[in-house]
């Protein structure tokens, strides 16, 4: 049997998974964006951990010549080489990379590298096998976690020592390692036999999302009570093995919260559910001129800009759609240059197009509010101005989350990405995706961080152009989820005009 690191963890999670990973790869699914970014995330505190121990040689990975980095290993071990990155180990067919691996005296120190702010238990799983196997190569003395302090701002020039915090776990793991040939013992059975029965269950997505949950899942159906709103998901997986699963098998004394009733009710009737006072009470509170408004942000694990955290949330977009008494619709957007730290650059932008009275509308607005309060304080000559904003502000979620109106299609979501859709099912103007590189906020998060390191300039505007197109279709669908409102609570709306661009 060989197995990687990685593959010990996936078996520890699910032997089903592991079975499947060796003997059906082909039903894997790709690796979404998401996922991408954990990667990378990964890879960059990685790289700057590497100067906690500065002048080491690196071990380059090469997936067709593993014997090739075992080799280059040992040899820089026996000639003397006292910091090594990614030093590779291979014993009985487990494989396994050290991503600091220091000398001290006659034994080694080997350090983990995590882009976590705390240490978890699967990360003491990961150094655990680590352990098992470089110890019976080399003297270890000493293993530590490295994980990143999320306390720490950088005001300057980027403090590696201060940026990580190290916990040294040795005691821990040697405590697991009476448990892991029982582990690799277990693993050998079963990929020696017929693909493990495992019912889905919690270890689908702790600790982390399977890569093989659409094909254990294709047995339920849409929706199901997976679906069910703000419902604990022990409790689902509770009525799923009691054989509930479809919303027709929910016994009627179940117990089940206004929301959660609404969706059974409206999948069974198919139409959706009303609440006219609902939504009058929502659209009364609501003034001229109204400010559609929607921000973008990116964090890094590793901080770039003076006075930023570690993965802290950093405003570099908005998009304003204006709404005035006479019907007038006009467009004003800010996206900022990727290489500088955009927060002076939008705060000035934002006060200037943002209308000095009139109602505030954001789509869940506890994220705005709280990005315009965390501006506030790197800012305090403008602090109060901003902090002005958040007086403004009404969420236009609240009419669905109160029952104002429910769709089936909504499947339990009051996103905006679960709403849109349903309510103007078809409309090519406000299809997310006919989009080009960038449909959702990960989208942009993501792209947007990676943006800086982009050399050529012309993929760079097509790029800055996607970001631009899909945070404006964010406030444009507010704004006919707006009219939509008022139509439904025979408001008279007065006639939206032709938008005007405004920067």
């Amino acid at each position: 049997m060989t197995l990687s690191k990685s593959q010990y963890i996936r078996g520890l999670q699910c032997h089903k998974s592991l079975w499947l990973l060796k003997n059906r790869p082909e039903l894997r699914e790709e690796p979404d964006r998401a996922q991408e970014s954990l990667f990378d995330t990964g890879y960059s505190a990685g790289e700057a951990a590497k100067e906690l121990f500065p002048g080491g040689v690196e071990i380059e990975f090469d997936a067709d010549n593993f014997k090739g980095m075992l080799d280059k290993t040992k040899e820089l071990i026996e000639n003397g080489t006292e910091v090594i990155y990614e030093a590779s180990f291979s014993v009985n067919g487990i494989f396994v990379m050290i991503d600091l691996l220091v000398k001290r005296d006659d034994f080694w120190d080997m350090y983990e590298v995590k882009a976590s702010t705390e240490v978890k238990q699967y990360q003491l799983n990961d150094a655990s096998i680590q352990w098992h196997v470089v110890s019976q190569v080399i003297p270890l003395d000493k293993a530590y976690i490295v994980y990143i302090d999320k306390t720490y701002e950088r005001l300057g020039d980027l403090e590696v020592d201060k940026l990580f915090k190290r916990k040294d776990v040795t005691e821990m793991l040697l405590e697991m390692q009476e448990q892991i040939e029982p582990n690799l013992e277990e693993m050998k059975e079963v990929l020696g036999g017929d693909m493990p029965d495992v019912d889905i269950g919690g270890h689908c997505s702790d600790p982390f999302g399977c890569d093989f949950k659409q094909h254990c899942w294709k047995h339920i159906p849409s929706p199901s009570v997976f679906n069910l709103y703000w419902m604990n998901w022990s409790k689902k997986f509770e009525m799923y093995y009691k054989g509930i699963i479809s919303y027709q098998d929910i016994p009627k004394d179940q117990k089940l919260s206004f929301t959660q009733q609404l969706q059974v009710s409206t999948a069974r009737t198919k139409e959706p559910h009303i609440n006219p006072d609902v939504i009058r009470s929502f659209v009364q509170e609501v003034e001229y001129p109204i400010n559609f408004f929607d921000f973008e942000t990116f964090f890094e694990a590793i901080p770039r800009f003076s006075n930023q955290r570690p993965y802290q949330q950093i405003p570099f977009q908005y998009s304003l759609h204006i709404l005035h008494e006479d019907g007038t619709l006009e467009h004003r957007e800010f996206l900022a240059d990727e290489h500088s730290d955009p927060r002076d650059e939008l705060i000035t932008k934002m006060l200037s197009d943002i209308t000095e009275r009139g109602s505030i509308i954001a789509y869940n607005q506890a994220f705005e509010k709280r990005m315009i309060r965390e501006l506030a304080t790197c800012d305090s000559n403008r602090s109060k101005e901003l902090l002005a904003l958040n007086e403004r502000f009404l969420d236009l979620i609240v009419p669905f989350r109160n029952g104002g109106y429910y769709h089936p299609d909504f499947n339990g979501s009051f996103s905006i990405k679960s709403v849109l859709p349903a309510l103007f099912p078809g409309d090519p103007e406000l299809d997310y995706k006919k989009l080009g590189s960038v449909q959702n906020g990960g989208d942009a998060m993501d792209t947007f961080a990676k943006l800086h390191l982009l050399k050529y300039p012309s993929k760079r505007e097509a790029i800055r152009a996607d970001l631009l197109a899909y945070c404006r279709l964010d406030t444009l669908a507010m704004v006919r989820i707006w009219e939509m409102l008022r139509q439904l609570v025979k408001v008279d709306i007065l006639p939206v005009g032709d938008e005007i661009a405004c920067g």
